[in-house]
């Protein structure tokens, strides 16, 4: 990445290919050239296939999720199956090529969600069942020593658009492009964004470090809401739809 050249941050894609579309849109319209895929790309009740064929338009650099990493399983769930099934052969070939974690340059660094565990948060501690900052310093005991010598990690996986410094490094986390909210149950906790847009950020180096711009774009959510309806996910279609859980 050049100096002062932004860079378009996209993370938990989740097969909403509407979503995917309209925030390549807005980050062309922008005149961004360079995205970056945090991963969970594909998983949901969504349209797989068809955020395989939007991802054919704009090469981008990027790591896999956890999400990602269970389409690859030998014995997959079945929902995980058909996901599976409606992707084919090719885009499982491309995940099973990705790295858990990316040095984009020397001092940036892409992961999932921390840069040894897919599947934790770096920016978030929700044992009380909602999201809150985690202190800088227990972020900075998850980023070393794997990201020694970085001024910028990148990282997904909440849904949770946030910013957050820790000796030094900026720590990017760009929300969802394609599920603002959900719940989970390891431990009890909501993520919610508040909003049914898709969510992206843009960052870009300046003389003084990075600095991050949050996006969120207008999309047919309530089309999205349907489909993972007839799909058999009422939970998902809620959340969709009011970017609430």
């Amino acid at each position: 990445m050049q100096h002062r050249e932004s860079l378009a941050v996209l993370a938990d894609i989740h097969g909403n290919s509407a979503a995917l579309k309209a925030v390549l849109a807005d980050a062309r319209a922008r005149g961004l050239t360079r995205f970056v895929n945090l991963g969970d790309t594909f998983y949901g009740p969504l349209d797989p296939a068809g955020t395989w064929a939007v991802l054919q338009s704009q090469p981008m650099a990027g790591v896999l999720g956890n999400q990602d990493r269970i389409l690859l399983d030998d014995a997959p769930p079945s929902a995980v199956a058909a996901v599976r099934d409606a992707l084919g052969s090719a885009p499982l070939t491309w995940l099973a090529e990705l790295p858990k974690t990316l040095r984009l340059e020397p001092d940036v660094l892409l992961c999932h969600g921390t840069p040894r565990d897919d599947a934790t948060y770096l920016l978030e501690d929700v044992t009380t069942g909602l999201p809150a900052p985690r202190k800088p310093e227990a972020i900075l005991a998850d980023l070393l020593p794997e990201a020694q010598g970085c001024s910028l990690v990148l990282a997904g996986h909440s849904h949770h658009a946030g910013l957050a410094v820790a000796d030094g490094i900026t720590v990017v986390n760009p929300g969802s492009v394609g599920l603002p909210a959900y719940d989970d149950d390891e431990p009890p906790h909501v993520m919610a964004s508040g909003s049914p847009r898709a969510a992206y950020a843009v960052v870009s180096r300046t003389a003084d470090g990075w600095d991050a711009e949050f996006v969120e774009v207008d999309y047919d959510w309530e089309a999205a809401a349907r489909l993972a309806r007839e799909n058999g996910r009422q939970d998902w279609a809620r959340w969709l739809s009011t970017g609430m859980a």
